[in-house]
Parts: C-alpha cells; structure tokens; sequence
C-alpha cells in the first residue's frame, strides 16, 4: 500500500497545475505548485482541487470510458462483449485468466486508492480552512465524500473485503487492514449521508458535471439496492424520480445520451471543447472484424423485435459475411467542435429500475409494474404481463441488461449480486471458476502490505 500512499500533499495540487488548461474545470487552476494550505485559502483553487477530481475519474479511474475502465473490463468479463485483440492485457478479463500479478488489477487498484488519497486530502484541506465561506466549504466537503464513496462502492464489488481509507497519513495507511464488505457500505453510506446533508439540491454551473444533491441519491439507492435494503432504495431513488423540474424520462431514444438530455443526472465533461465521450471512440466500428471488442450476439438476439433501444443503441457493420455488432449509444468518435456528448455515470433510466426492483421485493406489484412500463413505454413496448415477485424480479434483470448494457459495468455487477453470475457464465466462459465472483487483491500491494492477507479465493 505504501506505493500509492507515499505521496507529497503537493501532488494533488500539481495535479491541479497541470489541469489548468483543461475544460472541464469550471475556474482556472493555480499555475505553479503551491503548499497545501494556500490552495484551501481561496474559492478559485479550492474548487479546482475538488474538479481536478472528475477529471481524473474521467481519463483514469474506474468509470472512465476507455479500455482501463469497468465499462470495458467488466462488460468483457460479463456476457457483453467478445474480445478480438490478441495477447492484450484485457484479453485476461474476457478468458477469465485474472491472475494475482495481472497489471490491469493492479491498475484498477492503484489508480482507485490514488483517488481516495485525492479526496481525503481535499477533505483535510477544507477541513482546516480558516477563510473560505460555509457554504462553498460545505458543497466542496459534500463532493469530495461522494467521490471518496463512489470509489469505495466500486472497490468493494470487484474486490469484496477493501480497506476504507479516510486518512492521507501514509505511516497509517501502510498498514491498513482490509475492512468487511458490510463495514465498507456501511461507511460508504455514512459518506453519502454526510455528503446529502452539505451539498446543493442545485447544479453548481450550468451543466450537470458536478453533483447536487440528487446525484448522491441515485448513489444512495444503488447502494441500498446492493444491501437489500428495499424500503431506502426505493426512498431515494423517489426523491430523484419526483425532481421533476430536473430530470424527465420521456425524451426521444435518440436524445438520451446527449449532454442536455434531462434524463442525465451526473456526467464526466470531456476534456477539450469538441471532444466528446472515450465511449464512442472505443466502441465505435467502421469495418469488420473488429479491432477490438463487440458486443455478445446474444444480447443483441434475445432484446425484442420492436425494442428502439436495439434500433437506436446498437449498430452493426458486415465483411459480406460475418455481421458484428456495436454499442450505438454515444455516436461521435471524433472531435465536433462543440462537444455533443458526455459520459453519463447517472441517469434516470437507473432510477426506476431501482424502484421497480425496490418496489418488487416488498410486494409492491402494481408499483413495479408501473415502473417497468414507464421503461418500456420509452422503448416502444408493450406493457408487461408479469404479475408475481419472482417473474418481476426476472423481467427487471432482462430491462437492466437491454438497458444498461456497456454502461459502467452494471450486468457484470447485476449477476454478482443476484447470485447469476455461475449460472450465466460457466456454460459460455470456458475459464469460469465460482472463485471468479472476486478479482484478486494485487500481488504487489500484499507484499508490501502483509495486514490485506489474505488473498481472495482461488488467487
């Protein structure tokens, strides 16, 4: 562990340095290094510091869209896409050979742990602030929680038992040990309830690329619904569904994933003006076979004749024999001059596979049902005919699949958490072990850290 958190309290600010000339932050950053507690002196440098954040979630760490991200990784290692790179290190994650030393894990895990260091000293720094005003420190508190939660919540489903790290001293968090997965939601929720309670129910700027308050709640009835906690799940996913002067789920299935769509609750801004998503660059195919990766065929063949996300989300291109199949939800692969598109992390279409989902567990099926009919209505389907919790729960499974499919690695997390994830896989991932549901700790960070003994199951 000392590798990632051996570092001077001044890099989070070169960071920031160097991101002066990126887009995405919405004031400039300080030019030349400064010490830690001048940064937290002025509003201008403090914001930057806290924005510096979604960049880095952008380019590097976990939801970012290229092929470092979950997006990529956890859809080749799900049933979503087949990998047509040879000797890659992804290739790893399609076939199932994850080994300890696997350098794409190890990434994962570094560039993770980076940013909760990045946001615990954005916490400290505000923390002994003397100048800047209540309420600017109170939004910043609230963002740097959530980010520190949000990379918690996604440690904690590829790793299970992580260590939950609050501190930047070093000397500690060498010898970290690793927190039980229930322990590391629980602070994951105490995270986010803090952060609800300081931050704005507004949008900071005109765009929605720094969270209010309705973001942590679609962060919060996630997690809830991971926990089985069906009662909060369906709350918060509620108080986002009702905020109707924000966000509407009823917009064209062409306009869904462009930046002004109100069904966008949270997106990461590209960085350069025209730039648009690393999705659409790396899903995009002009010919075939693919460079890359494509979608599994069998999503494609299992979603419904008349579905309008099958027309409108996916593409395909064709040799004259052989068809392939590609994600279709971000269109632009190359710079627009105005940027067209951002990457969506939060958007609505969630929310009410939440509630219905929520809403099925407890009984509640007329409420589910009313939620899986809003979902198809947009899609161009016809009402549901199932009417007992376990076919609910299925249907609710398959609309997160045809729904969320290459978004953030939402089906690789679905059947982990439903318990599908062997009865799935095993007949068409020939690597498949039950041991899989887990991705290793590292290699490197257990030997520098014995107290994160020991390894996860079959590693």
């Amino acid at each position: 562990m000392k590798s990632i958190y051996i570092k001077r309290l001044s890099l989070l600010f070169i960071c920031c340095c160097l991101c002066a000339c990126d887009d995405y932050l919405e004031v400039d950053a300080p030019f030349g290094q400064l010490p830690h507690e001048e940064v937290f002196k002025d509003e201008a440098t403090a914001t930057s510091a806290v924005t510096t954040l979604y960049a880095k979630l952008r380019d590097e760490v976990l939801i970012c869209g290229g092929q470092t991200g979950v997006g990529f990784l956890m859809g080749l290692y799900a049933d979503e896409l087949d990998y047509y790179a040879l000797a890659q290190p992804a290739e790893t994650f399609y076939r199932h050979q994850v080994i300890a030393s696997d350098i794409t894990v190890n990434n994962l895990w570094n560039s993770a742990y980076n940013m909760v260091y990045m946001s615990n000293s954005v916490l400290e720094g505000l923390e002994n602030s003397q100048s800047l005003a209540e309420e600017t420190k109170n939004q910043l508190k609230g963002e740097a929680l959530f980010v520190r939660a949000l990379v918690h919540f996604y440690l904690v489903n590829l790793f299970g038992d992580v260590p939950y790290i609050t501190i930047t001293n070093y000397r500690e968090n060498d010898k970290v040990t690793r927190t039980p997965e229930i322990e590391v939601y629980e602070n994951i929720v105490e995270d986010l309830t803090k952060a609800k309670s300081l931050i704005s129910n507004t949008y900071i700027t005109g765009e929605r690329t720094r969270p209010n308050k309705w973001v942590v709640s679609a962060l919060l009835a996630r997690v809830y619904l991971y926990l089985e906690q069906w009662q909060d799940a369906e709350i918060e996913s509620s108080q986002v569904i009702n905020t109707t002067t924000l966000y509407d789920l009823q917009v064209s299935i062409d306009e869904v994933f462009l930046k002004e769509s109100p069904s966008a609750i949270w997106q990461l801004k590209p960085k350069n003006e025209g730039d648009n998503t690393a999705e659409g660059t790396l899903f995009f195919l002009s010919s075939g076979p693919p460079q890359i990766s494509a979608l599994n065929p069998a999503l494609v063949q299992e979603m419904e004749d008349g579905d309008l996300r099958k027309q409108h989300w996916i593409s395909e291109v064709t040799d004259g024999n052989t068809t392939w199949y590609f994600p279709y939800k971000y269109r632009q692969n190359q710079n627009t001059g105005t940027s067209l598109e951002y990457s969506i992390v939060f958007r609505l279409a969630e929310q009410y596979l939440i509630r219905a989902e929520a809403r099925a567990r407890q009984g509640n099926v007329p409420g589910a049902q009313q939620d899986i009919n809003v979902m198809r209505e947009r899609a161009g389907l016809s009402d549901i005919t199932a009417s007992s919790t376990e076919e609910l729960i299925q249907v609710i499974l398959k609309e997160r699949r045809f729904e969320l499919f290459t978004e953030h690695g939402h089906r690789w997390f679905d059947l982990r958490r439903s318990g599908l994830a062997g009865q799935v896989l095993a007949p068409v991932k020939p690597g498949w072990t039950p041991t899989d549901i887990l991705l290793p700790i590292p290699e490197a960070e257990l030997l520098m850290n014995p107290n994160l003994q020991p390894q996860n199951q079959g590693y």
